[in-house]
């Protein structure tokens, strides 16, 4: 191979560019694509010698070790677990759990990628690190997640991951690696001509025709490791005499054959040998040993022409000399010699130090169903999803379902593993092996436990259309069967149908709400989920006032609980949208604050985009816009980092309130493009608020109502969503003279508010009646607005009321109070960065008869959005390791913004940066 790279200039001047950049403290990450052969393996070990001076670390995935959650990961960090203590203990924990080093919580996927980058920076402290990871696209699922997630986040650290994965689309057997997507990629092609011939004549000494060499170079494509092994083995007339060529299976399987022609001359035991250690992942020879002294075979013999071959390297850790050797090995050997190789291996493996190996090799030597081995494999399923493997779990209980012998038995398991798939993501896999499950005999319970899982798997892929119909469905058969499992279900049929709105096929908000009244009542102790969905279903069937009450109840047990558990995490959503929907402001902060808290430090990214919008929400209530602004670069740093795509409806509104016209075009087109894909009608509704709220901002109340009026006439009342449509309904149709709209809009939102009776509720009401009232009614209504939203902490409603009593006093000729109150409103929008309200309080005040100088709203200067978000974390008192947590980037990086950040400001110190 040192041929080929003499001739990999350009690739080697990328790798040393690569190297370079680290040595300068910089990180860096690159995948390395190609097809078997083609010298990726090469490129890694011309890494290897340039690397001086830095710490290596390579590591490279298994295919049989495809299904074992963190296998490659653990390869990767082994040697860097004495660094573990210095991280944080939720990462130190999740880490352990993920490795089986302790028992734990199920990690999440991405705290253990926090933990692996935190790690990386410590190792990297005290000189660069460069971490090859070879053959990446047999990297196990949890394996690849994490480490792509780190590649991504790596920012300040003297870090280089480099991934070699083979090019599926000419491997064609070989998995995608989609994790990968998106790093800076090198292409590895084929040698030129010329040094395809030099390479071939170094390996092939013989007689060679022609016209048979011309056609086996143009086939070979150039791949060195075909140039190289495929003459192996051949008879000398086979290339001399122009046949034995022209075989049309793809490179790699071709490869493997003429690996399988060197095997087939070796001793019996010596192939039995390498079979063995083929079907072994882990390149342990003292296991190998003990399998083959079983099977009869004296490896100090047998190993010898193996070597000779070279084929594999016994040592310290069997190596195959190419994964194709070990492929063509295993394929080679008939299915009765695989199963006696696993079935050695089963036995000399230690039962309480690999037991899931162990159950693994128990399964791939059945040859018929087996009770004791299917019951052993679903054990390992729950121990592989203790660590957080899912796909790990749904493997183990798929071959113990193909192993069940009853009917029923293999039904359930079958059902179970289903669940796994989909928790691992792997909806396609799922919905195949529910079809297994059904094909059994199910009891009443499990056939209900299929209908959910269906409905389940809808609701990852849409929260609309039909979804809402098929929990509700799940949820009804559930009644008899599970009470608790039913409501539960009820709650996620009416979140459906909440996002569904007027896309929603078979079953909306009203129809989950009249099902849940019409059940059977919940068992006690009531919990506060049991309140919220009893209020719920009052509020979406009688109406607020109704609901009102039983949902203000439901939020007192909410808030009641000290430290929400882990299973209510999923209900603080709805908890907080009731909240806001009842004008709650210390309910509404509280428990959007818990609800964040609690995603946060549970590591339940996949739920965290989620607490970061209700917690956005209310801060645009609050005026907060600059912490919205944080908080939504945090939920754009979270779908990145894990793929979760969600909404952007939180940046939408942020946008509308700061009165960016083009950001909310841009965002509403994604968020319309997004409600059609998902079914999901909230997202029309929320882009008709954005509209109204960006036109009611900038004076074009014509095309405020225009927006707001086709969603608010929605027959669906979808809680805070109306009554934010209502309010910019009736102020669009006020100022535009369409007195009859306004009325109508506000004899609506007059019912809720009045059963809300809160201070927010009350100010909206009486702002709202100020604009459809005159003279010293209107006057009274304006002061009542003020003092009471005055009286809360929604500054941007209260901004709003002294700018429209401002206006109301200039068109009433009271120019002096008129300036008043305009000079409060713009001071206030200014403070709190709502650029359009503040231009439109800047144009009030000018014409009440006030000389307004350039006002400027509030910017963070030159900083960047991250170090902006840096800043307002070190003002909270956070430590650098909890802002890198928060931002899904290590210390190191968050040490090195603070550098910038300090020299921009000109300042020296966090106490400064606090001040």
């Amino acid at each position: 191979m040192s041929k080929l790279l003499l001739d990999r200039r350009s690739e080697r001047q990328v790798i040393d560019r690569l190297l370079e950049g680290v040595r300068r403290q910089e990180s860096r990450a690159l995948v390395i694509r190609g097809e078997a052969g083609v010298g990726k393996t090469a490129l890694l070990d011309a890494v290897l010698d340039r690397a001086s001076g830095a710490r290596v670390v390579r590591a490279a995935g298994i295919q049989s070790e495809m299904e074992l959650a963190f296998a490659a990961l653990h390869q990767v960090c082994a040697s860097m677990l004495d660094r573990l203590t210095r991280l944080p203990g939720p990462q130190q924990e999740a880490l352990r759990t993920a490795f089986g080093l302790g028992a734990g919580s199920p990690p999440d996927r991405f705290l253990v990628g926090l933990a692996v980058l935190g790690l990386f920076a410590e190792e990297a402290h005290e000189r660069p690190l460069v971490c090859v990871l070879d053959d990446a696209q047999w990297l196990d699922r949890a394996s690849a997640q994490v480490l792509a997630f780190v590649a991504r986040r790596l920012q300040a650290e003297p870090v280089a991951m480099i991934f070699a994965v083979r090019d599926p689309a000419i491997a064609g057997q070989d998995p995608e690696v989609p994790e990968l997507d998106g790093l800076t990629e090198l292409s590895l092609g084929g040698l030129p001509e010329d040094d395809a011939r030099t390479l071939f004549g170094a390996a092939y000494h013989g007689p060679v025709d022609a016209p048979v060499l011309d056609r086996f170079l143009a086939e070979a494509h150039g791949n060195p490791l075909a140039l190289l092994e495929l003459p192996r083995g051949l008879p000398l007339g086979e290339l001399a005499g122009g046949f034995g060529v022209g075989r049309d299976a793809r490179l790699p399987r071709r490869i493997e054959e003429s690996f399988r022609r060197q095997i087939a001359p070796l001793p019996t035991d010596t192939q039995r040998l390498l079979l063995v250690a083929a079907a072994e992942p882990v390149g342990d020879p003292a296991l190998i040993w003990r399998a083959a002294d079983r099977l009869g075979v004296r490896v100090e013999t047998a190993v010898r022409p193996a070597e000779a071959a070279g084929l594999l390297e016994f040592g310290s850790g069997v190596r195959f000399r190419h994964p194709l050797v070990r492929s063509a090995i295993y394929r080679a050997a008939t299915p009765d010699e695989r199963r006696e190789a696993h079935d050695v291996l089963a036995h000399v493996t230690d039962p309480n130090i690999d037991p899931d190996r162990r159950a693994w090799h128990r399964a791939q030597a059945a040859a018929a169903v087996d009770e004791d081995i299917a019951a052993d494999l679903e054990c390992c399923a729950d121990r592989a999803q203790a660590r957080g493997g899912f796909a790990a779990a749904a493997a183990f209980l798929e071959r113990a379902t193909e192993l069940t012998p009853h009917p029923a038995r293999r039904a359930e398991r079958a059902l179970a593993a289903a669940h796994a798939r989909h928790q691992s993501g792997s909806a396609e896999a799922a919905q195949r092996l529910l079809a297994v499950a059904e094909a059994g005999p199910l009891d009443e319970l499990r056939r209900a436990q299929v209908d959910l899982l269906h409905a389940e798997i809808a609701f990852t892929r849409k929260r609309g259309g039909d979804t809402p119909a098929l929990l509700l469905k799940a949820a009804a058969q559930l009644e008899q069967l599970d009470l608790p499992l039913a409501r539960e279900t009820y709650l996620d049929a009416m979140t459906a149908a909440w996002f569904a709105a007027d896309l929603a096929d078979g079953a909306n908000l009203g129809d989950v709400a009249e099902a849940v009244r019409s059940g059977p009542p919940p068992l006690p102790p009531l919990t506060a989920a049991d309140l919220l969905l009893d209020g719920l279903a009052v509020r979406f069937t009688d109406g607020y006032p109704a609901g009102a009450p039983l949902l203000k109840q439901a939020l007192l047990a909410f808030r009641g609980l000290d430290a929400a558990p882990r299973e209510e995490l999923r209900r603080l959503w709805f908890a907080t949208t009731a909240s806001l929907d009842l004008w709650d402001e210390d309910a509404g902060n509280r428990l959007s604050s818990r609800f964040l808290e609690l995603a946060r430090s549970s590591g339940a990214l996949a739920i965290l985009p989620t607490a970061l919008t209700a917690r956005i929400v209310m801060l645009l209530a609050a005026g907060e816009l600059g912490a919205a602004a944080a908080l939504f670069q945090e939920f754009e740093a979270v779908t990145e980092a894990t793929g979760i795509q969600r909404p952007p409806y939180a940046g939408l509104w942020l946008a509308a309130w700061q009165g960016q016209e083009a950001k909310v075009g841009e965002l509403i087109e994604t968020t319309l493009d997004n409600a059609e894909r998902r079914r999901e009608g909230i997202g029309v509704i929320a882009a008709g608020w954005a509209r109204a709220l960006l036109y009611n901002s900038v004076g074009r109340n014509e095309e405020a109502l225009a927006a707001a009026q086709a969603p608010a006439d929605s027959p669906h009342d979808l809680g805070i969503l109306t009554w934010m449509l209502l309010v910019e309904l009736v102020t669009a149709a006020a100022r535009s003279g369409r007195g009859d709209v306004a009325i109508r809009a506000f004899d609506r939102l007059r019912q809720m508010t009045q059963a809300s009776g809160t201070e927010w509720a009350l100010g909206l009401e009486a702002r709202c009646r100020a604009m459809l009232s005159d003279g010293p009614a209107a006057d009274a209504d304006y002061r009542e607005a003020i003092e009471r939203l005055g009286r809360t902490g929604i500054r941007g409603e209260l901004a709003r009321a002294h700018l429209h009593y401002g206006e109301w006093l200039r068109r009433a000729n009271r120019r002096v109070d008129a300036r008043e109150q305009l000079r409060v409103a713009l001071e206030m929008f200014s403070a709190m960065g709502m650029e359009a309200f503040a231009d439109g309080a800047a144009r009030e005040l000018a014409a009440a008869g006030e000389v307004v100088h350039k006002h400027s709203v509030e910017t963070p200067g030159d900083l960047t959005a991250q170090e902006s978000q840096i800043v307002r974390l070190v003002r909270e008192r956070l430590s650098n390791a909890e802002i890198a947590a928060r931002l899904f980037i290590s210390p190191r990086t968050v040490e090195w913004h603070l550098s910038r950040i300090f020299a921009k400001l000109q300042i020296t110190s966090r106490r400064q940066l606090r001040a």
